[in-house]
């Protein structure tokens, strides 16, 4: 049968994002420190944008109490400007969702000195040949900073001689081997974390309890890890008492002994921890507030537009360009101010909204009083998309007396059988009850299901293992198990 061309009509609905809702998008999803470079970047590249003297702090609102430790907070906001509707931003119905006891504040890093460094200075109050030296060098840049080395001798030796052309024989190599696993701290040079607590054992004072704690790990190494005391016991021939004594030694040593030096400032700058909010209580007055510090923004006055088209007169070319060139920067710095008022706004009252539901749990500071929350309840106090609010919790953290949390703590569904809290009071419960047990003969999950069950949470056994695992990261019972 021959083709033939057919003719059909589709109709199809499609929502796409202006470029002005992707920008606020963006900023929305922006932690404490990009936002406060973007306001920085956004001054350096933009004439028209100027900073006024003082910092702006984050906006903040007083939520005073109610009375009614889960209910709506009482007492009027300190903000005064209009809040951007959801149509005017976000299209409704549009998905966007990402994914899901310390002080507050940055801590200051004090300088210290890198794990290299403190190698090559010990190396270096050493008497050893030039050959041996250098290979001694090579063999201390090839361990990480938690103190392993990453290469064996024999890929040494083939590294030197392939890569570097030095043609050094194995006997060197081993030679500095030696003198680079003999530097402190102990452990440092180990291959694997057998091998570290190894070099730890070889340097202390010998003794009944050195001796058994070595041959542990030399010649039971697995059977130890997997918490097989009584056969272990039983090859040892000894006491639980020398057991546990040897078991108490081995959990002194260092299983990372390089980690207590410092990569650089700039890796403690990386994985320190920048909270977004202040939550702050006095008298049962709740203040929430952003952390931001950047400068308060204007337009500088050499941008203005008043004036600019000035009626029955013809503008020569240079007058035309540099209009433009005015007016362009004036509307994307005017941009940016309201982008990023919007994007405070926004995340003031989800975080208000946050403290509303979550109210006792701020003014205890007990975990177990954190209420089941979704998205949803969120959304529905704001009159917000779920999206605006996924893009203001993601990676977000605030700062209360008690320490720094993520939002996402206080995100939870209500478990099954817990008919008056959330996954925190379940979790709490479960972490007591595993902190009670027998160490000798520490509870199954099933046995832990029961347990919970006579408190009155019923679960699935599965479910405490995904709780136990996942959420409180504590191992079966058989890694539990104490001598």
């Amino acid at each position: 049968m021959p083709d033939s061309l057919r003719q059909t009509q589709e109709i199809r609905m499609q929502q796409r994002l202006t470029p002005m809702q992707v920008q606020f998008v963006r900023m929305l999803e922006m932690t404490t420190p990009e936002i406060e470079e973007e306001v920085r970047h956004a001054l350096a590249e933009n004439p028209a944008l100027e900073s006024v003297d003082g910092p702006h702090a984050g906006d903040s609102g007083d939520m005073s109490d109610s009375g009614d430790d889960g209910g709506q907070a009482s007492g009027e906001t300190d903000m005064d400007t209009d809040y951007p509707d959801d149509d005017d931003m976000i299209p409704s119905g549009m998905s966007m969702a990402g994914g899901g006891g310390t002080s507050a504040g940055i801590y200051p890093v004090a300088e210290e000195e890198s794990l290299i460094g403190y190698l090559q200075s010990q190396l270096g109050e050493l008497e050893i040949s030039g050959i041996v030296r250098d290979v001694a060098m090579y063999i201390i840049g090839n361990i990480d900073s938690n103190g392993r080395l990453t290469r064996t001798p024999y890929e040494i030796v083939n590294d030197l001689a392939f890569s570097a052309g030095i043609d050094v024989s194995r006997d060197d190599v081993q030679k500095a081997y030696d003198i680079v696993r003999s530097l402190d701290p102990a452990g440092i040079g180990a291959v694997d974390l057998r091998d570290c607590l190894l070099l730890q054992l070889k340097r202390m004072p010998p003794s009944r309890e050195v001796d058994t704690a070595t041959e542990i790990i030399a010649h039971y190494y697995d059977m130890y890890s997997n918490k097989r005391f009584d056969r272990l016991r039983a090859h040892l021939g000894v006491s639980p008492e020398v057991l546990r004594t040897a078991d108490d030694l081995i959990h002194t040593l260092n299983p990372k002994p390089g980690a207590q030096f410092g990569a650089s400032r700039l890796d403690d700058a990386a994985s320190a921890i920048y909270p977004d909010f202040a939550v702050d209580v006095e008298d049962g007055n709740v203040t929430v507030s952003l952390t931001a510090q950047y400068p308060e923004l204007a337009i500088a006055s050499t941008f203005s537009l008043d004036g600019a088209a000035s009626p029955g007169r013809r503008r020569n070319t240079r007058e035309e360009v540099a209009r433009t060139f005015v007016k362009h920067h004036h509307d994307e710095a005017e941009l940016f101010m309201r982008l990023l008022k919007m994007r405070g706004d926004t995340l003031l009252r989800t975080m208000e909204a946050i403290v509303r539901i979550q109210r006792s749990f701020f003014l205890t500071d007990e975990p177990g009083k954190i209420r089941p929350m979704v998205l949803r309840d969120i959304a529905d106090i704001t009159g917000q998309d779920l999206s605006v609010i996924s893009r203001a919790t993601s990676g977000k953290y605030v700062s209360t007396r008690s320490g720094i949390y993520p939002l996402k703590m206080f995100f939870s569904e209500r478990p099954s059988g817990d008919t008056d809290g959330s996954i925190h009071r379940v979790l709490a419960e479960l972490k007591d009850v595993i902190e009670g047990e027998d160490k000798s003969r520490p509870l199954s999950d099933e046995a832990l299901r029961e347990e919970m069950e006579r408190r009155g949470y019923v679960l699935a056994r599965r479910t405490v293992a995904k709780y136990r695992e996942e959420k409180l990261g504590l191992p079966v019972a058989r890694l539990r198990k104490k001598v």
